[in-house]
């Protein structure tokens, strides 16, 4: 059995630990309000983007733009994998990683070359042990970015697909839904043309006169879309990293209680053990003067 001061070490070690958890889940939660703010403004843009530009490009030819045509064959994957820069927020980074090297097995499966643009510490430690090749690596981004970061990378992964280096593009992120719930998600940003269709479809949208002409709004509007849809994904991801982390430190909380009235009693027995050893080594004593 542990001595009583091992136990109240123990204690002491976890109330510290609780602590610590406590401050973490504060800070998340300051975080995420900011970060809930910018995405919930951002949305309903992001989300009316999307359908203005599907009914704009499902009437245009694929020869409008580069980015409209689809390739007879795909040949190299681009996939971009936004994570967090830290940990401490469950398993968070874990199901984005896994979901994005899932789709690049089965892209490499299809005897596809894959080629990753990981942005976030943990997806660039995580798939630098891989043998897909890494395209661009921004280690210590989501702690602070702006539109500028995903307009870098909207106009690596433009070009790319604009010579050709890249026929196909996805990106995985982590959606922000709920403080209990944020899903990887993998979106397909590139080739636009069947996506558009699809959206417009949806939609149901009326016929609409456009000024300038339908190719030159395209050309204007095309690459302002991937870059809004890189900057979402960003958006998406550090509010769910936030929340992740709010729950993770939440579950530690309650489990550094529970270990604490666990602990508490073994200490009362363990005091108790002794207190009672004490007690029968001084009766024996006293029996034994007796004899």
């Amino acid at each position: 059995m542990a001595s009583l001061r091992d136990v109240q070490n123990q204690i002491v070690g976890v109330k510290k630990t609780k602590q610590i958890t406590k401050a973490m889940n504060m800070v998340a939660s300051a975080k995420l309000r900011n970060a809930q703010e910018r995405i919930e403004r951002f949305r309903p843009y992001a989300d009316k983007f999307y359908e203005m530009l599907g009914d704009l490009a499902a009437g245009a030819d694929e020869s409008v733009h580069p980015l409209l045509e689809v390739r007879d064959e795909v040949k190299t994957v681009g996939i971009m994998v936004t994570t967090s820069d830290r940990g401490l927020c469950g398993a968070f980074n874990v199901n984005i990683i896994n979901k994005a090297m899932k789709l690049a097995r089965q892209k490499a499966s299809e005897g596809k070359t894959v080629k990753l643009y990981c942005i976030g510490k943990k997806a660039r430690d995580a798939f630098r042990k891989t043998e897909y090749e890494i395209m661009r690596a921004e280690g210590d981004a989501m702690s602070s970015f702006d539109f500028t970061l995903a307009a870098s990378v909207g106009n690596e992964l433009i070009t790319g697909y604009v010579t050709g280096e890249l026929d196909e593009v996805h990106i995985v992120f982590g959606e922000f839904q709920s403080m209990a719930k944020q899903p990887p998600i993998d979106l397909t940003i590139l080739p636009m043309a069947a996506q558009a269709e699809g959206e417009s479809e949806e939609s149901g949208s009326g016929d609409y006169m456009y000024e300038p002409s339908v190719e030159g709004l395209l050309a204007e509007l095309l690459p302002r879309f991937i870059k809004v849809q890189v900057y979402r994904g960003l958006l998406d991801t550090a509010s769910s990293e936030h929340a992740a982390r709010m729950a993770a430190m939440d579950n530690a909380t309650k489990a550094c209680d529970e270990l604490t009235d666990t602990l508490t009693l073994l200490y009362n027995k363990t005091r108790q053990a002794a207190i009672t050893g004490d007690l029968m080594d001084i009766v024996g004593g006293v029996e034994a003067l007796k004899g």
